[in-house]
Order: C-alpha cells, then structure tokens, then sequence
C-alpha cells in the first residue's frame, strides 16, 4: 500500500489511518497523538499524522481542537484562491518535518463557512495555530515551508 493511500480522517475519538503494512484501520487517540501507535492486526509502529488531515465537520474540529496534546496549524483555504494552492504542497512538507510535535489541518473556507465565521477568516490562506483548545498565534498570506517553520517555532 503506498503513503498516498493512507488517507486521514478523524472521528469523536481520534485520527483514523490505515496501517502501511496490512491495511487495517486504526485510530490513534486525540490525547496521545505524538506517541508511537501500534497497528491492532500486525502490531506494525503507525507514524503520527504526517500529512494535512482535512476537516468535513464543526464538531471533529472542535474536538480535534479541545483533546489534542499536539499543537494544531490549521490552514484556512478555498478551492478558487491561488494563493491557497500555492500553499497547499508547503503544507505537506511542514506536515511531515512535524510528526510527533504538531498536526497540520485544513478547514475549506466555501464549505465550513461556520469556522471561518467563528474564527473571523477575511482572507486565505490564513494560518491559525492552536495549542491546548485556543488560538496562540496566526498569520496570513501564501508563505513557503520555511516560513511557515519559521512561524511555527516562534509561536510554540
């Protein structure tokens, strides 16, 4: 099975990912994330998120938000904005450089205009970085990986 494969998705109690080596589904719990998960099936070692996990729901966000013990850099983008696909394969790389100390997520501004709402989102991408339940620092506009790791550190 490929890295493209396993896709991330979140229910009320943690991160779902498919095991690289058997494919079983496995939840990795919100309050452990940054811990070494093992596969129930064949007991492989499961890698923390390693890739921008898109948000469908308030309430997954909002539980994300509250039981993490990761921090949470949290993308807010739309389809149409350029600037936002620009920022996008950025994000993967500042994913994967942050396994096991922060998780990267994306909130579709045109679909969840209640977060952006909330949130008070008036130009993408922003970048909202949350650290146990509350928003710690934020910032705006297309940057590359490192100016996003650079962001990143200082507000940690």
């Amino acid at each position: 099975m490929s890295t493209t494969q396993l896709i991330l998705e979140l229910d009320k109690r943690g991160v779902v990912r498919a095991c690289p080596k058997c494919g079983q589904r496995n939840r990795l719990l919100y309050e452990r994330l940054g811990q070494t998960f093992r596969c129930s099936k064949c007991h492989e070692e499961l890698p923390s998120p390693n890739e921008p996990i898109e948000m469908h729901g308030s309430l997954d966000f909002d539980t994300l938000i509250i039981r993490s013990t990761l921090p949470l850099l949290v993308d807010f983008w739309a389809p149409w904005c350029g600037p936002c696909k620009m920022v996008a394969p950025q994000l993967f790389k500042v994913a994967a450089d942050g396994v096991g100390r922060w998780v990267v997520t994306k909130v579709n501004t045109d679909e969840r205009t209640d977060l952006a709402a909330r949130f008070g989102i008036r130009s993408i991408p922003t970048l909202a970085l949350f650290k146990a339940g509350g928003e710690v620092a934020r910032e705006t506009g297309a940057m590359p990986a490192a100016a996003i790791l650079q962001f990143l550190q200082q507000a940690l």
